[in-house]
């Protein structure tokens, strides 16, 4: 019977003084610093020479989801004077899935959102007038209902042209982890999105690749080091801290994938291959998004040796369904060849699919060989992840890291982590 991994997050805490954490990004992504660990502390570098750190033709997986703007501001005007609202959209409904969908909705669309200064808002409509190419949009948001301190919003239009993306361009703002007290800037809007991002759906960035300028890429193809590209919309559940003593008790939020049949193809291939080049996830949500394709392939994998039936839904991962299934020796190639022939029945060229996938220390990798991310909050699922690649020696990595002015968090510095015996 599994049980679930009683992890103390209090052993995952460490003080982070303020004058740590980074503000504001540095004035040249690849001037960022980059802490290289392989079972030990090799090398401080920075990012622009990555490729010293890593062996020719190194297979490198970036999440090329885009930070949509998704803090919309509205004014109400009642007896006590005008009071300023804000909707954070977190996701699509079921109707508007996937991501894209919703994104290239036009007249209406539905999200479940946060609302700042809810109490402000107690019914009726919000309404704006937006000016696109010089004609008047009517903008409007209502309330349909609440459950579990989100609300369900409708957004409407009286465009059938503009869609809610061009929308959002307009009068939407970047969303700014919240420990950036501060209003987004136009520099933000360039820096707190990767330069390769391209499928809008994140409320935050992969921080992993924002380090990557045009040099970086150039260096690495020098050494015929792949970039290739997965999506993994990240949601607002990135921000929120655990606040249960142990990490069985929390709950993982669930956040949307969309992976190429050709990638997942490409993936095999290399399983397949005589020679095993690494696979380098760029960031925690690339390593979730990989990890996570191994495990709905197990899933495909016994749905056909069952009954050979091919559902119809979406392809969902529950938090800690890869912990139960461990037992399995279903290695990679057969759990990807299951997933692709799950992409054949459904005539399909994409996998879309929800992944609640939390990885804590005592998980074994199957897919990634290293992961290059940032440094990570206390106590928070990500800096798990860390230790689940490095045991007890993130404290280690995370010591030296604040003792020799690396930076911390989304606009922080980095590090280069190789997973053993992989």
């Amino acid at each position: 019977m599994f049980i679930k991994p009683s992890i103390e997050i209090n052993a995952f805490d460490y003080p982070l003084p303020e004058e740590k954490i980074a503000f504001t990004p540095a004035p040249n992504r690849a001037d960022s610093k980059l802490l290289v660990w392989d079972q030990a502390i090799k090398a401080s570098s920075q990012y622009k020479n990555l490729a010293d750190y890593l062996p020719n033709n190194t297979q490198l997986f970036f999440n090329n989801s885009k930070v949509i703007a998704a803090r919309i501001f509205f004014e109400k005007t009642n007896s006590n004077g005008t009071s300023s609202i804000e909707i954070f959209c977190l996701e699509p409904t079921q109707a508007f899935t996937p991501v894209i969908k919703a994104m290239q909705a036009t007249t209406h669309v539905e999200w479940y959102c946060l609302i700042g200064g809810a109490k402000k808002w107690k019914d009726g409509l919000l309404s704006k007038d937006i000016l696109i190419d010089q004609k008047t949009i009517v903008f409007t948001a209502e309330k349909i209902a609440q459950e579990n301190g989100q609300y369900l919003i409708r957004f409407s239009w009286d465009d059938e042209i503009i869609s809610f993306s061009e929308l959002l361009t307009h009068i939407g703002n970047i969303p700014l982890p919240p420990y950036i007290e501060r209003a987004a800037t136009n520099e933000d809007k360039d820096r707190y999105q990767t330069t390769y991002a391209k499928e809008e759906g994140s409320v935050a960035a992969p921080t992993a690749g924002l380090h990557f300028s045009k040099e970086v890429f150039d260096t690495l193809a020098v050494k015929n080091i792949e970039s290739n590209f997965v999506t993994l919309h990240v949601g607002a559940g990135t921000f929120m801290p655990v606040k249960v003593a142990t990490i069985d008790e929390h709950i993982m939020h669930a956040e949307f994938i969309d992976v190429d049949k050709d990638t997942i193809q490409h993936l095999l291939n290399l399983y397949n291959a005589p020679t095993k080049e690494k696979i380098v996830a760029v960031g925690t949500t690339s390593l979730r998004t990989l990890e996570s394709l191994y495990w709905l392939g197990v899933q495909q994998y016994y749905a056909q040796q069952k009954d050979n039936t091919v559902s119809n839904s979406m392809l969902s991962l529950s938090q800690w369904e890869a912990y139960e299934l461990e037992a399995s020796e279903i290695s990679p190639t057969m759990a990807l060849t299951a997933l692709l022939q799950y992409l054949e029945k459904q005539a399909s060229s994409h996998l879309f699919a929800k992944t609640q996938l939390m990885v804590t220390p005592g998980y074994r990798f199957k897919i990634c060989n290293g992961l290059i991310t940032n440094f990570h909050q206390p106590k928070s699922t990500l800096l798990l992840i860390i230790a689940a690649i490095t045991g007890e020696e993130w404290k280690t990595i995370y010591e030296y890291a604040l003792a020799n002015q690396f930076r911390f968090l989304s606009y922080g510095d980095g590090s280069l982590l190789w997973i053993k015996n992989n």
